[in-house]
């Protein structure tokens, strides 16, 4: 708890918000630059002294429903209200979740033509993919988009071409990656998709209820693929700013056995191209 620097953080923004900016009537002429501390307390829902006492930087350890409640009576951005969650050694806010795939990574998947690449939700729903992931998992276009979930294939055994050995390790990293998202259970998405897995599935239902934590950035995927054969491939998720979504891409070593595979599936889906 950083109770100093959220004082201050407190007072430069007070003093930045101009009471139209709030809906509050201006009150004719005014002393306090910005907002009087009265009117944050009161938008916030907390008493003026102990609205008084953060500002002047006291040892208090505001809710994470208090600061949150501070962010909104003071018109903050959700970065702003992250930065002062992060102050009290509170989560962040969890990113917006959006059924339409970011532009950018868009554009980005249409320029990546020599790895495997696709775009997920925080569900594990593929939302987007570019010719080598289709190259590498087989024509996504072709299964109807409810079904289009990576958690589901993994736990109902459709991840085809994954090892057991892999296939325990990878769903043990996604579902912490998925209760570490933060998204459970307010976002109902999340929260159906883990209704439905922990039916469909004991081994989800066993793994979810250790409530283990983390964050899926880089994993290790073998698989051996009906053309390619053995591909051991290092998997890479970068989140897309300001959504849920995240961009998934597969990479190999140069001069590995796995790269030059790659190689192949990229000349043959250049050449199925041609042929269409």
């Amino acid at each position: 708890m950083n109770a100093a620097e959220l004082a201050g953080f407190l007072r430069t923004r007070r003093a930045r918000v101009q009471p139209m900016d709030v809906g509050l009537d201006e009150g004719g002429r005014r002393q306090t630059r910005g907002l009087r501390r009265e009117e944050v307390a009161g938008r916030a829902g907390v008493s003026v002294d102990y609205y008084i006492r953060l500002e002047q930087g006291r040892r208090l350890r505001p809710s994470r429903q208090v600061v949150v409640a501070l962010a909104r009576a003071l018109n903050l951005s959700t970065d702003e209200c992250n930065y002062m969650l992060g102050l009290v050694g509170e989560a962040a806010l969890a990113a917006p979740s959006s059924p339409a795939t970011h532009a950018g990574a868009l554009r980005l998947l249409s320029q990546l033509d020599d790895i495997p690449a696709m775009v997920l939700n925080s569900r594990y729903d593929i939302l987007a993919w570019n010719r080598m992931a289709t190259a590498l998992v087989g024509d996504l276009e072709s299964i109807p988009k409810a079904e289009r979930n990576t958690l589901r294939w993994l736990f109902s055994g459709q991840a085809g071409g994954v090892s057991p050995q892999d296939r325990v390790q990878l769903g043990r990293g996604c579902v912490a990656d998925l209760r570490g998202t933060g998204r459970y259970p307010d976002d109902p998405g999340v929260r159906q998709l883990v209704q439905e897995l922990s039916r469909e599935s004991g081994e989800f239902a066993a793994l979810w209820a250790r409530h283990e934590i983390g964050v899926n950035r880089t994993m290790t995927k073998r698989t051996v693929h009906p053309v390619a054969g053995f591909l051991e491939l290092t998997c890479e998720l970068l989140t897309i700013p300001e959504s849920d979504q995240r961009l998934m891409f597969y990479t190999a070593a140069p001069g590995t056995v796995t790269h030059r595979a790659l190689r192949t599936l990229r000349e043959t889906a250049v050449e199925e191209r041609l042929n269409c």
